[in-house]
Parts: C-alpha cells; sequence; structure tokens
C-alpha cells in the first residue's frame, strides 16, 4: 500500500510590523496602552505588532514620542552642557546651540553626523537642540580643529610653508604648462614617431626610429660616409662604404637583434650590411629626394638582413 505523505501546511506569518524604541518604564507603558494586542520577542529584541496597518500606527505613535520626549531629552542635554560646557569661538548658545565656522569639508561632515543638526540658511549657522549635546560634544574636537585649520589665516600661512617645497614647485610648473596647453609625458608614453614634441632641455625635437632612413643616414655622415650617402641618394653611381663607419651608424643592440634574427655572426651581418646598404638606399629614393619624415625602416630593405 503506497502511503501518501505530504508535508504539512507552512504557518503563515501573522500580518505586523516591529517596533523598536529606546528602554523607559514609562514609555513601555504608553506603548503598551496603545498597542494591548503587542508581544515582546527576546530574540529579535522588538515588539511585534500584529495588523495589517501596524507599521503606520507605529510611526505615528513614535513620532508623538519624539514629539513628548523633545522637552525632557532638551532639559537633560542643558544640564550635560552646565556639567561639561564646551568653550569655543564657533559655538554661541540661544534657545539651541549655534556653530558658526569658515567652511570645512570635515566640518560639514562631523555635524551631518549629529542627530537632529541643520542648516539655517538666515542665520549662516548649524543649529543643535540641546537633546544632541553629547553626540556633539563627543564629535567637537575634530569640528574645532578642522574650523582653526579652515581659518584664512592659517590657509596662507600653510601656502606660503609650501612654496619652499620641491612639491610645491612642480605643482606650479605643471600649472604653467597646462596654461598654455602643454602636458607634461609619462616615460612609458613616448610620442608618436615623426611628431614634433617639446623638450625642456632640447627644444623642438622629432621623434624618430632608430632604424629610420633619415636616422641612419645621418650616422653614417657623422661616421664619415658624407660623400658616400649622397651618392646613394642621387642619381648616379653608387660609391661603396667602409665597414667600420656602417658599424658606427648602427646601435650596438640593433646590431645583436638583427645578428639572433637572421642567425648571421656579427661579422657577416656587418659584411652584408656594407654591401647591401648603398642599394637598398638607392631604391627607396628613386628621384633622388629622401622620403618625408625619418623614412621607413632601412634595416628592413637590406636582403637577408631584415628584421622579421
Amino acid at each position: 500500500m503506497e502511503s501518501d505523505a505530504r508535508p504539512p501546511p507552512q504557518k503563515r506569518e501573522a500580518p505586523g510590523a516591529e517596533a523598536r524604541f529606546s528602554f523607559d518604564r514609562m514609555a513601555v507603558e504608553r506603548f503598551q496602552q496603545a498597542f494591548p494586542r503587542a508581544r515582546w520577542s527576546d530574540e529579535r529584541r522588538s515588539w511585534f505588532v500584529p495588523g495589517n496597518t501596524a507599521a503606520r500606527r507605529i510611526d505615528r505613535w513614535l513620532a508623538k514620542e519624539v514629539a513628548l520626549r523633545a522637552p525632557h531629552d532638551d532639559s537633560k542635554g542643558r544640564d550635560a552642557f552646565a556639567f561639561d560646557p564646551i568653550s569655543s569661538r564657533y559655538l554661541e548658545i540661544a534657545d539651541d546651540l549655534r556653530i558658526r565656522t569658515p567652511y570645512s569639508r570635515t566640518v560639514l561632515e562631523e555635524l551631518r553626523a549629529v542627530p537632529w543638526a541643520s542648516w539655517d540658511d538666515e542665520l549662516r549657522a548649524w543649529r543643535v537642540p540641546f537633546r544632541s549635546y553629547e553626540e556633539l560634544r563627543r564629535r567637537w574636537p575634530n569640528v574645532e580643529k578642522a574650523a582653526q585649520l579652515a581659518e584664512p589665516e592659517e590657509r596662507k600661512l600653510r601656502r606660503a610653508a609650501a612654496r619652499n617645497t620641491e612639491a610645491y614647485k612642480a605643482a606650479q610648473k605643471r600649472a604653467a604648462e597646462r596654461r598654455r596647453h602643454r602636458y607634461p609625458l609619462p616615460v612609458q608614453d613616448l610620442p608618436t614617431l615623426g611628431r614634433a614634441v617639446a623638450t625642456e632641455q632640447y627644444g623642438i625635437v622629432v621623434a624618430g626610429s632608430p632604424g629610420g632612413l633619415g636616422d641612419i643616414l645621418d650616422r653614417l655622415r657623422n661616421a664619415g660616409a658624407g660623400d658616400q650617402v649622397d651618392s646613394w641618394v642621387s642619381k648616379g653611381s653608387n660609391r661603396p662604404v667602409q665597414r667600420d663607419q656602417v658599424e658606427k651608424a648602427i646601435d650596438p643592440q640593433t646590431l645583436s637583434d638583427l645578428a639572433e634574427q637572421t642567425g648571421l655572426s656579427h661579422d657577416e651581418l656587418l659584411d652584408r650590411l656594407t654591401r647591401e646598404l648603398p642599394d637598398a638606399v638607392d631604391k627607396l629614393t628613386p628621384d633622388g629626394q629622401l622620403p618625408a619624415g625619418n623614412g621607413p625602416d632601412l634595416l628592413d630593405e637590406v636582403p637577408g638582413a631584415g628584421r622579421t
């Protein structure tokens, strides 16, 4: 015989709402009079009020309690102030506590965290009721310190002290460059090749590839092969170049990389470059003129020695 086992029906939670407030014997009595069906839960540490409209009724009761307790709490706050007062030029005593300070973000954050504190636009001051005095007293050292640092004279002194620091000088230099619409270039973010760049040490320079046609030809001229280079570029026969002149014109690291990529020895690579460079330049300058900018990578045009 098959059994028809079914799970027991789930107990539906009764409609209602929870109420939490600071313990006070008289407040508890008033709460029980307003909500005779309310039950205390040790597990949740709150009162449970049944009913579909319980939340609205609890909110109304709490609002009345606040209004009822405000005079009593303000009286307690006045007593606390009389016992342990705050003495400060930023604090004025009236029907409540009024605070005027220079603008400071720290002051703003601290006073916003004080219960019932509010900004009065007409008085240009923060108003804090006496019932919030304990919290204000706790935060006051931070408020006063931030207010003192925000005084105009203190700001001037800090600016004057910072003028002799390297950080201030660097900031001033950056600001001056930005006013000219010039921005510092990070070391790892190099400029586009062939573009004019303003430098502090050398003025206006054009960045080029170390293997570019114009770059290598300039190095060959500096190595004493100016006449040979001119013969390659112009129309006519190409004059040969010396092996040591080619070696001086090409960066040692570039030669090492090319030897590794081509499988040639250092000497074999130099021999091939010395033999093939005149024809390679001749092909790249058919009209007897150098290409615009730094030109193509010359080493890629040398047969058997180009970079892969």
